[in-house]
């Protein structure tokens, strides 16, 4: 095992990963009045996180949260890989994405929509994503073969 390996874009993508893990158990959401429901929380104005308001994604953000450690350790052990380090964690990144902001900012889940608001776990959500995307990103980048123009040796 050589920690050596492991370079700056794996640490920003493994603390992303951490700071994802730990906002899936801050409130996301807020709830307005006492006819709000998300998942198991009722209003009024209490809050839920996301473990507890959303049912099949919370699983999908924890796989999130933890590629970014399954990457630093294939990068410690030496495995082969097939394809560029780092570039699948960014697949990943990028679909947790999707699902954060969808769920924040163009459906939100509840009813009614309109008395759920967001709260700072899903902002802290969010950068922990970015941070996973950046990090594997720059990962990505220096691992790539590069490529010649068309008739070099």
């Amino acid at each position: 095992m050589n920690f050596r390996q492991l370079d700056r874009g794996e640490l920003v993508a493994v603390l992303g990963g951490a700071i994802l893990g730990v906002s899936l158990f801050l409130a996301w959401f807020t709830l307005g009045d006492k006819y709000t429901a998300l998942g198991s929380c009722r209003g009024p104005a209490t809050s839920c996180s996301a473990w507890r308001s959303m049912m099949i994604i919370r699983y999908l953000l924890l796989i999130t949260a933890v590629a970014p450690l399954i990457l630093a350790w294939i990068i410690i052990r030496g495995h082969a890989l097939s394809w560029p380090r780092g570039e699948m964690t960014a697949i990943i990144a990028i679909a947790a994405l999707t699902f954060t902001v969808f769920r924040g900012v163009i459906d939100r889940p509840g009813s009614p929509s309109g008395q759920i608001g967001v709260s700072y776990g899903w902002w802290i959500g969010l950068a922990g994503g970015l941070l996973i995307l950046v990090g594997s990103v720059f990962r990505a980048k220096e691992s790539a073969a590069t490529r010649k123009p068309p008739g070099l040796p």
